[in-house]
């Protein structure tokens, strides 16, 4: 049987999602109680190999098993043998081949920031606080330059293949503001690495003035100015929902929340 698990995490104490030798991970905190539930040793394959200190609500996983579990006993089996910083949310039994990465037509990331004048020691974990005031208003005008598919090279954080495309499209940047908390959620097909985490800089940069609308149209292009997209703390960002295409064979999730994007409806979600 082949399932997909929804996984929520707090990356904090992680060296990211994907397994390392010589640090902890979440796949390697998911493949020990998987072992110790059902006594098999198995590889799980995720939708997307966050960074060291990033969380995680709707991180999708894929695993096979011979046990005779039900799909929807997973969870409560799992999470009894997890730490507390890492849960399953749901199980799902998926078709045979089912690729979590490869199937996905795009993930939801959210970075959370704080303006104040003081660090918070109730949110550090999950956000980060940005004292200058920012202007969300040039935020939001530079986030729509960055909305489409373009060349996120000046964005990107290095690369494992020198020679890999460094194109990517992005559908959708939403900045929220709810007292001093501002939410920048982005979706696209797939993302570089740091490409997140640089975007929202350079927005913060804009907000605080320090960056024109015109120099982030510039890296976008490519131009050398000088301007830089430098990348914020991991600690602001997650990984809030994968999507795949409707003939996938996923279990169609009708609810997304509150906070779900308008084009969800067209999608099949598990997250």
């Amino acid at each position: 049987m082949r399932l997909a698990l929804i996984i929520e995490y707090d990356g904090s104490r992680y060296s990211g999602f994907q397994y390392q030798t010589n640090a902890p991970s979440v796949q390697a905190e998911l493949e020990g109680a998987m072992e110790r539930l059902t006594g098999e040793k198995v590889r799980i394959a995720g939708a997307g190999r966050t960074d060291a200190g990033v969380h995680a609500a709707g991180q999708v996983v894929a695993l096979n098993t011979g046990s005779n579990l039900p799909a929807e006993r997973f969870a409560a089996g799992m999470n009894f043998h997890l730490p507390k910083d890492v849960a399953v949310r749901s199980a799902h039994q998926v078709p045979e081949g089912f690729d979590p990465r490869r199937a996905a037509v795009s993930r939801w990331y959210r970075y959370t920031l704080l303006n104040r004048a003081t660090r918070s020691p109730l949110a550090e974990r999950s956000a980060v606080v940005v004292k200058q005031p920012l202007d969300v208003g040039l935020m939001q005008a530079a986030a729509k330059l960055m909305v489409g598919t373009h060349d996120f090279a000046r964005f990107a954080g290095p690369l494992e293949r020198p020679d890999a495309s460094t194109v990517r499209a992005v559908n959708k940047i939403d900045i929220k503001v709810d007292g001093e908390r501002i939410d920048i959620d982005v979706e696209g097909s797939a993302f570089l690495p740091h490409q997140v985490r640089r975007m929202v800089g350079a927005l913060v940069d804009v907000g605080r003035g320090k960056l024109a609308a015109a120099e982030v149209a510039a890296l976008i292009a490519g131009e050398d100015t000088g301007a830089v997209a430098r990348s914020m703390p991991p600690q602001g960002l997650s990984l809030i929902q994968v999507r795949y295409p409707m003939d996938s064979g996923l279990k169609p999730e009708t609810e997304l929340g509150p906070d779900a994007p308008d084009n969800a409806a067209p999608h099949n979600t598990i997250g």
